[in-house]
């Protein structure tokens, strides 16, 4: 019967019997992902079987994924982002509230958009609803009261006549957005949200996507799908 067990748990983990005898018998500790696939086939709790993966793992001084980071939004010259843009080739996101600097301190936005829609580049833009109740307690918590709501408005209409430009698609959203996100192919710029302070005196994290054991950029890039799949086309 023991020698049973062993082997099914050693053929459930994927390792050989002589490995679960050690963790048995000699109280050895497996590999982390190891360890945690035997608690899931066992039912256990990984930290109750092996408590000396309780120990946390050392932190990275600098991710490599991090290219730049600004203290505020403002600190960063609008022409990272827009150069990001102009050399993408393959995608550009774009998800916030607003963001209404950009057509402001470029407008030629739109222009640029669509040349590069033109070029093969698929464009998503994915901007507040005014009428959303986390776009209004946003508003709230920034002290602009119904500001963020014509910002919101006024950016939508920054964007309509980008609607039905092949390449192109707009759509709005109503989450609790913790981050503005800004894409271009493989690199992204993150707009911290916080609370009581408006994204321009928030810090930006400039991330590259990196082989190199990275999931910095993958969690943000996944985030802005998620929002994307609830968010609403605009037509006309």
């Amino acid at each position: 019967m023991w020698v049973s067990r062993v082997a099914g748990l050693a053929d459930a983990t994927g390792v050989d019997t002589k490995s679960v005898e050690r963790w048995l018998n000699l109280g050895r500790t497996p590999r982390r992902a190891t360890a945690l696939q035997t608690a899931e086939v066992l039912g256990e709790d990984v930290h109750a079987l092996w408590p000396a993966l309780r120990q946390p793992r050392a932190a990275r001084a600098v991710s490599p994924e991090l290219v730049a980071l600004y203290e505020q939004r403002a600190d960063m010259p609008v022409s990272v982002l827009i150069d990001l843009m102009a050399r993408a080739r393959k995608g550009i996101d774009i998800l916030v509230y607003a963001a209404v600097f950009l057509h402001e301190a470029y407008p030629r936005l739109n222009g640029l958009l669509r040349e590069r829609a033109a070029e093969g580049c698929t464009v998503r833009i994915a901007v507040g609803d005014a009428d959303s109740e986390n776009v209004q307690q946003r508003g709230r918590e920034e002290r602009f009261g119904h500001g963020i709501e014509s910002r919101c408005r006024l950016a939508l209409m920054h964007y309509q006549p980008l609607s039905g430009v092949p390449g192109i698609e707009l759509r709005t959203h109503g989450t609790t957005l913790y981050n503005s996100l800004y894409r271009a192919d493989d690199q992204l710029l993150v707009n911290a949200h916080v609370w009581g302070v408006n994204a321009y005196a928030a810090p930006v994290w400039h991330l590259r996507q990196s082989n190199d054991n990275g999931n910095l950029f993958k969690t943000y890039a996944d985030s802005f799908d998620a929002v994307w799949e609830t968010a609403r086309p605009v037509t006309g």
